[in-house]
């Protein structure tokens, strides 16, 4: 089996960090974040990885060549310009050949990926998206009414769970056909075609392992998380 693992976006929500360093390669650690991703992609028993590049992408050629250092094989897709994410992943196509993982290369993930695949094979899905149980405190009091506009209840900043998209995929080759060539394309497109097709798109559920590092914020936390997990303050 294969990783697809799409590395092209152009970052921009964390510029000014990513002026010179494609959002993957953007340091946690003494890693970048790619290298965590790749590790654990190896962990789960998948050594056969495809990145998806374009900005900046001699950073990463450079950086992971044929992935032998890393104890993997890498190869390459490449496109000249921004294809949303379900885009960049067609860029891909000519790689795989079987059901395969694609992931955001922007996040940290800690889960099951070898249980994911194979709650995948067991359930026959065409698409098996990871959500994180996803909770937060809303900054407002949440007044319930009736139809009359009669207030019932007072809930003062209540807690809301949802279950959020995580950016890890198992996927059945099938899914290249719903994508157009060369063109601007989102995950969110592909899923709700696939949808609208009658393709069975499970989930794969957990409460803990991820990090999404989709802005400064939250990159400065997802730093300071793991050094403090690796003792060092």
């Amino acid at each position: 089996m294969k990783a697809v693992i799409l590395a092209g976006g152009l970052g921009k929500r964390l510029l000014p960090y990513t002026t010179f360093l494609p959002k993957p390669m953007l340091p946690l650690g003494e890693k970048p974040i790619l290298e965590h991703l790749i590790d654990w992609t190896k962990k789960n028993g998948i050594k056969s990885i495809v990145l998806c590049v374009s900005h900046l992408r001699k950073t990463i050629e450079d950086y992971f060549e044929e992935g032998k250092k890393f104890g993997v094989n890498i190869e390459y897709a490449v496109s000249s310009k921004p294809l949303a994410t379900a885009g960049q992943l067609k860029t891909a196509e000519k790689f795989i050949n079987g059901t395969f993982v694609c992931m955001y290369g922007d996040s940290i993930f800690d889960f099951s990926l070898r249980n994911m695949i194979k709650q995948h094979k067991v359930k026959k899905a065409f698409v098996t998206m990871s959500l994180n149980e996803y909770k937060t405190n809303l900054d407002y009091g949440v007044i319930d009414t009736s139809k009359t506009g009669k207030v019932l209840r007072w809930n003062e900043k209540p807690e809301i769970k949802a279950n959020v998209n995580m950016g890890c995929y198992v996927m059945e080759p099938d899914v290249f056909s719903l994508i157009p060539k060369n063109k601007p394309y989102g995950m969110d497109d592909l899923i709700k075609k696939a949808m609208n097709r009658k393709k069975l798109i499970n989930s794969f559920i957990t409460k803990k392992g991820f990090t999404d590092i989709g802005n400064k914020t939250s990159y400065k936390k997802a730093y300071q998380e793991h050094i403090q997990k690796l003792g060092k303050i």
